[in-house]
């Protein structure tokens, strides 16, 4: 009984909803409308842009060979890292059968 007049809430709140009249927006029906073709920017390949991106990306670090150095040293910390995460205790002995014994679920009237 509670469960259905729960449920009978939002399906009248949102039948009313339903029934009440859209406002009147003032927008523009054309976005684009006043404005001149040159303010609008053209749509480009995204190969280009990616090729582009590379090249500045590459100026900045100096243009030569990337240093794989620092990823694989960081990649070993977080292997060690992990590692020492994998033998640390997170929940206490107590705590852990309480969450091994499960929730008892009374059986449904």
């Amino acid at each position: 009984m509670v469960s259905a007049m729960r449920l009978m809430i939002p399906v009248l709140l949102g039948g009313l909803a339903a029934c009440t009249p859209l406002p009147d927006l003032d927008l523009p029906l054309d976005p684009v409308a006043g404005r001149d073709s040159a303010s609008i920017p053209g749509l480009v390949p995204l190969d280009g842009l990616l090729a582009l991106a590379a090249a500045q990306e590459d100026a900045a670090a100096g243009g030569g060979p990337r240093d794989t150095a620092a990823p694989a040293a960081r990649m070993t910390a977080l292997n060690a890292r992990a590692a020492r995460l994998r033998k640390a205790t997170v929940i206490d002995a107590p705590s852990r059968a309480r969450l091994l014994r499960g929730v008892a679920v009374p059986a449904l009237q």
